[in-house]
């Protein structure tokens, strides 16, 4: 049976739902009004709001803007797919690298930004408990922190110079814009806040499993710190990714397609994932419910005779030149790429016969009753073990780390491949990057990568037979911030778009 995690039960138990806050506007639930004494019950329930928001982003504010496929489309794993190039056209020009102000996939900025606001009232709540232990008090702020550190950064990676805000907005309900590497100052603050001290365990229990634990913040710090390639914080990260190693905690799972299960979740692999549930979304209300949209989104369309996959809508087929970017023998190829034969799917925009697996649609993962495209059960795995491994290697090679409390670089690769089935190789600076390819092929993690490395010239492309003629700029790192938002802000808190659009 599908496993209820804590937060999500709490959720259940207290009735969350939609609210119909904008932007900045969200207020406290009903249960604990600003300023007013907070008891832990009413602590809860505004935390159990913030983790809501991590069920949200396939389907965010009605928006098809799963956080990895909004990665991965500009990547050079994936084509858009689906019908045509007008279906689903804004994410179609995000793979092409032309969003507009007026035309990209805005959904995520208004759920992460009513995630910060929740994040904000959990906060105040701590600072106003009454009745709570100082232990439990500093687990509920650490666990907000890393939260508002969590939206922080996708906002912060997408859009780079975005408004930001620590407490409750008074009408209208602006904030001041911050330059990207201020808000990259406001996350660590954040981060290191639920790092430091015991305010959270390195794993949680069986019965808390999808909270936030000490391992999972300093996963957060490690990619926070490696895209902004700020060398100054590197030894202390290495420190971050030696200790969870070193805790005798997590572990890589032998089988590498079983991870990907219902019966795979929360493993000894799992850092932190999301605990989707195949119940309460609709097509009328995007902003409640459990399930995850991204399956359906992402399975061949038509699909028959090859369960326990069953068919989607047919975006995202994966390039060839994914496919072959492993060794025979790869355990991982076949754990992340289904290839299906000619006849058994519909063909439609892009294909190329190759789609993803990790997420893919399976029989049994959306049983009805509910909008059952929209109410996938498969969990989001945000942080593996086996990327703790991979970012120590890389410290250590790329970035000229010393190695600490006896992990080396060899040590972490060569786990990592011996898992995949296949023979330890160097460990050189090529094969950390593309060891990172194999490993976390549709897990959104191939675009932030080559931007973080300079390598970005390989996202430039001239290829017709797939529609998909791309030149990189400078200016891609960001997309444009949406024209509407633009447009509700004024005077001194007025959005400046960003450079190149």
């Amino acid at each position: 049976m599908k496993k209820y995690s804590f937060i999500l039960a709490l959720s259940a138990l207290i009735g969350l739902s939609s609210c119909g806050d904008d932007f900045l506007s969200v207020t406290p639930t009903a249960s604990q009004e600003a300023g007013g004494e907070a008891t832990e019950g009413a602590i809860l329930s505004n935390l159990a709001s913030c983790y809501q928001i991590m069920l949200f982003d396939s389907y965010a504010n009605g928006n098809y803007n799963s956080v990895l496929l909004m990665s991965d489309l500009r990547s050079d794993d994936i084509y858009k797919g689906g019908g045509d190039a007008g279906d689903q056209g804004s994410l179609y020009r995000l793979s092409q690298l032309d969003a507009t102000a007026t035309e990209l996939p805005a959904g995520l900025w208004n759920i992460f930004y009513k995630g910060i606001s929740r994040c904000n009232n959990v906060i105040l709540a701590c600072d106003n408990a009454t009745g709570v232990s100082e232990a439990n008090l500093n687990q509920y702020k650490a666990e907000a922190h890393f939260l508002r550190a969590y939206y922080t950064h996708w906002l912060w990676k997408f859009w780079g110079n975005i408004p930001f805000f620590e407490e409750s907005l008074p009408a209208p309900y602006m904030a001041t814009q911050l330059s990207a590497d201020e808000i990259y100052t406001k996350i660590i603050a954040d981060v290191d806040f639920a790092i430091e001290g015991d305010k959270l365990p390195m794993r949680t229990t069986a019965a808390n499993d999808g909270r936030i634990t000490k391992a999972a913040a300093m996963m957060l710090k490690a990619r926070v710190v490696m895209y902004q390639k700020d060398q100054t914080k590197y030894a202390a990260v290495l420190s971050d990714m030696a200790g969870i190693i070193n805790s005798g905690k997590f572990d890589l799972v032998a089988d590498f397609p079983s991870i990907w299960l219902n019966a795979g979740e929360f493993g000894i692999e799992s850092i932190l994932e999301s605990n989707q549930l195949p119940e309460g979304k609709t097509w009328g209300e995007s902003n409640q419910g459990y399930g995850t949209n991204l399956p359906a989104f992402i399975s061949p369309n038509g699909l028959t005779g090859q369960e326990p996959f069953i068919g989607g809508w047919g975006f995202a087929p994966v390039r060839t030149e994914a496919y072959s970017i492993f060794e025979d023998g790869d355990t991982r190829r076949e754990g992340s790429i289904n290839k299906f034969e000619d006849g058994t799917y519909s063909v439609r925009f892009q294909n190329t016969g190759l789609f993803m697996a990790k997420y893919a649609a399976r029989k049994g993962y959306n049983p009805p009753p509910g909008d059952v495209d929209l109410n996938y059960d498969n969990n989001v795995r945000i942080f593996r073990y086996a990327e703790v491994l991979l970012n120590a290697a890389e410290l250590m090679v790329m970035d000229g780390v010393a190695p600490v409390d006896g992990v080396t670089a060899k040590s972490c690769l060569d786990a990592v491949r011996l898992r995949a089935g296949v023979e330890a190789i160097p460990a050189t600076a090529a094969n950390i990057k593309l060891e990172r390819r194999r490993e976390f092929l549709g897990e959104g993690m191939r675009f932030w990568d080559l931007v973080r490395w300079g390598d970005t010239s390989l996202l430039t492309e001239n290829k017709p037979a797939f529609s998909s003629v791309r030149t990189w700029d400078d200016h891609c790192k960001y997309l444009p911030i949406p024209q509407a938002e633009i447009e509700k802000t004024e005077g001194e808190f007025k959005l400046q778009q960003n450079p190149g659009y």
